[in-house]
């Protein structure tokens, strides 16, 4: 038995790795037990056909962050036959989303590809093991979550009753969408995890799965393809470390747009000691996101040379000039540490949902060409094979004696929610349960200006910019999953309040 402590979007989740630690597993076994659990049960909020980022920092090595975001698709297409398939819709999720949905919003799934390379670099456990509790999950039901109820309140129709599995999956006989609560069967998906428990990941990716699910999209109009998935590679990366007070944070290194965003506000806010927040350390706040987000706009969004706007957009921020230039995007997430020191932080997404579902396979795949904040050229993002856009910031941490993972959903919000978790934890010195739980604000821009969403108990300065003013805290403003271990103290997690969340320790 591993002594090890896990926080996760849901307690079906972290009984599911609690399970993996029992019988041995580290940090990074449990995770990955606990990620392919959410990917698998929260229909809506996430898929296992998506990408996924996983932040791994092993003792006495340097911290590695595993690129398995989705890839553009469309290898051995002619042309012409790019760009195509795509249904753009509106939906008044969040306020009002645009998006595009169908077989043509469907990109290259990276999420598996990238958690078979974690496992085989730093697991212990078996590999089916990994999956027992998702197999059991989907043959036995699972509760349709509140954060997925609140979704497919907008979406169960319009997206996922394209598919009749899925629609099937998702509504009661008298054809209304399940409650809360209520027991979800997908049909089909346990005999497809049974079937990657057994073959791996090339399943997926060489196996009769992924032609199934490459074939389906083709004669529906879509552009993935056989070769999209057979030459598809997860890729590790040196994670893109900054230092705060004394500890460091490792995170999402470029050409991912999230890690980078999370440690530009980290730089920026400045590394400084204070007891509370006041309108002033607000008003900094503000300041700061304007910036980093002003910066983000303007300069990284399409542009050619991302990865070279990214290190000007850091260098501005370690020198004070980003504050000083501007102050006048579905998703799950698990963190876990054991008691050697080994942290794993694993985030996961499929956009908003493409709708698709291949015949007898009971995987929803995502539909990231169409998540239009994020990838902003659409169906036609680049040449194939290209990593899309992504705001995952999985991000693992260390200081003398300690060692934490922590992430969030919550798509463009993530950075802003891990900023200000980190703040409290590290800079206001809060306790980790405390951090995770304070009220946060999000600064967004709405036709070019900015506007202010907050949750209650924020002391907000006076301000021209717009405010929307929220009346309790909610899944919005993210839902921040921290595992901390001290050699001295022992174990702590915190699980956000704002989604459902699930814990454990050992």
């Amino acid at each position: 038995m591993t002594r090890v402590a896990v926080a996760t979007t849901s307690q079906l989740a972290a009984d599911a790795a609690r399970e993996v630690a029992l019988a041995g597993g580290n940090a990074v076994d449990c995770a990955i037990a606990a990620s392919l659990l959410t990917m698998n049960t929260e229909p809506g909020v996430c898929a296992l056909a998506g990408g996924a980022y996983i932040s791994v920092w092993k003792p006495g090595e340097a911290p590695v962050t595993i690129d398995g975001n989705v890839n553009t698709p469309g290898l051995g297409l002619a042309r012409r036959e790019l760009g195509r398939g795509g249904i753009e819709i509106e939906m008044e999720y969040g306020g009002g989303v645009r998006t595009v949905i169908g077989p043509g919003s469907v990109g290259v799934p990276g999420a598996l590809a990238a958690i078979d390379m974690a496992w085989r670099r730093y697991g212990n456990a078996r590999w089916p093991d990994l999956l027992e509790g998702s197999i059991a999950a989907a043959r036995d039901g699972f509760p349709l979550s509140n954060a997925c109820h609140h979704y497919l309140q907008y979406s169960g129709t319009t997206i996922f009753g394209r598919s009749e599995d899925g629609f099937r999956a998702l509504h009661d006989d008298n054809d209304e969408l399940l409650d809360a609560g209520d027991r979800v069967i997908v049909p089909h998906l346990a005999e497809s995890l049974e079937l990657i428990a057994t073959e791996g990941a090339a399943a997926l990716y060489e196996g009769a799965l992924g032609k199934a699910i490459a074939d389906f999209i083709q004669e529906a109009g879509g552009m993935l393809t056989r070769q999209d998935l057979a030459e598809y590679k997860a890729m590790p990366r040196p994670s893109l470390i900054v230092d705060i007070d004394d500890w460091q944070i490792a995170t999402n290194p470029p050409p991912a747009a999230g890690g980078a965003m999370l440690a530009a506000m980290l730089l920026a806010f400045g590394n400084r000691k204070f007891s509370a927040w006041t309108e002033t350390d607000i008003a900094r706040l503000l300041n700061v996101q304007h910036a980093t987000l002003q910066y983000r706009r303007s300069n990284i969004e399409g542009a050619l040379d991302r990865e070279q706007q990214i290190a000007e957009m850091l260098q501005e921020a370690r020198s004070g000039l980003l504050l000083n230039r501007w102050s006048s995007g579905s998703t799950v997430h698990t963190s876990a540490v054991d008691e050697s020191g080994l942290a794993c932080a694993i985030t996961a997404s499929a956009g908003y949902g493409s709708g698709e579902m291949a015949p007898a396979t009971g995987i929803w795949l995502n539909n990231c060409m169409g998540e239009l904040e994020l990838n902003t050229e659409g169906l036609l993002a680049g040449p194939p094979g290209v990593r899309l856009p992504s705001n995952m910031a999985p991000s693992t941490a260390r200081n003398n004696g300690a060692v934490m993972a922590a992430g969030s959903p919550g798509a463009e919000r993530i950075t802003t929610a891990l900023h200000q978790f980190f703040v409290n934890y590290i800079q206001c010195e809060m306790g980790l349960d405390d951090a995770v739980r304070h009220p946060r604000l999000h600064l967004d821009f709405v036709a070019g200006d900015p506007r202010i969403s907050v949750e209650p108990g924020i002391p907000l300065p006076k301000t021209d910019w717009q405010v929307r003013n929220y009346h309790h805290i909610g899944m919005f403003f993210g839902g921040v999953a921290a595992a901390l271990y001290d050699a001295h103290s022992g174990f702590d997690v915190a699980a956000d309040p704002r989604r459902s969340g699930g814990t454990f320790i050992i």
